[in-house]
């Protein structure tokens, strides 16, 4: 059976492409597709144990069967408005976008007469990580993935924690420094609810939204190490 696999960040650098198609026996496991690439690629078992995978746009176990057709991703650990932009993918809580985000509208449109808290988180490209001059950064998303993955944590926000409303906004692309590659808002009646729930999604979204960066330097670039996976993301192999 055929099976298309995606490769992001440094994975992308190292195999050398964004994707691929191979043929395994049928009823094969997700594990065996790692265990194809390791062949090729033997720099990948140094990696493995740090990489997610996903199946058809959802975290799987190693030992999940595949099907012909499937998509598998590969994946390393991530780095991570109202009138939004044409080109942007778009729910009713979230955004992926490749123009500039402009918290202000997003604010005004979600702040109602109830509310007593909004609370905004802006996430800004910084011009140093440790000691090196950054020029700008570079995003790049599993896109149909991430969006499914921050709809679920707005989901889980608004059951979770006593708030009305939330968006959550990430930028793709080419970023500048002072530019914001994330926004959560989130709107309640009393400020701690407004607090702890935006906290809450923007450290779950650092480790869990498949969204790398790559950070470019006056004397190179590379991706930027992500947070581990957490616990309950099956990891690709067990760590040594």
């Amino acid at each position: 059976m055929r099976i298309r696999v995606l490769f992001f960040g440094v994975l992308k650098d190292l195999v050398g492409r964004p994707a691929d198609s191979i043929e395994l026996r049928d009823h094969a496991s997700a594990r065996e597709v790692l265990d194809y690439y390791q062949s090729q690629f033997p720099q990948l078992k140094n990696a493995a144990a740090s990489l997610a995978i996903a199946v058809n746009q959802q975290y799987a176990d190693p030992s999940t069967t595949l099907k012909s057709n499937d998509e598998v991703a590969l994946l390393p650990p991530v780095s991570g408005g109202s009138e939004l932009q044409p080109t942007a993918t778009t729910t009713s809580h979230c955004a992926i976008q490749r123009s500039p985000i402009e918290t202000q509208t997003i604010l005004n449109r979600l702040k109602q007469g109830s509310d007593g808290a909004a609370v905004v988180f802006e996430g800004v490209v910084r011009n140093q990580t440790r000691g090196r001059k950054t020029l700008y950064l570079d995003y790049e998303a599993y896109e149909s993935m991430a969006m499914q993955q921050m709809d679920e944590l707005a989901a889980k926000a608004l059951a979770d924690f006593k708030i009305r409303d939330v968006a959550i906004v990430h930028r793709l692309g080419r970023l500048e420094i002072g530019e914001i590659s994330v926004l959560i808002v989130v709107v309640s009646a009393h400020r701690a609810a407004a607090f702890d729930a935006c906290r809450w999604l923007i450290d779950t979204l650092k480790r869990t939204v498949p969204i790398w960066k790559k950070e470019y330097f006056e004397d190179g670039a590379v991706w930027a190490d992500g947070d581990p996976f957490p616990p309950e993301i099956p990891r690709a192999t067990p760590a040594p």
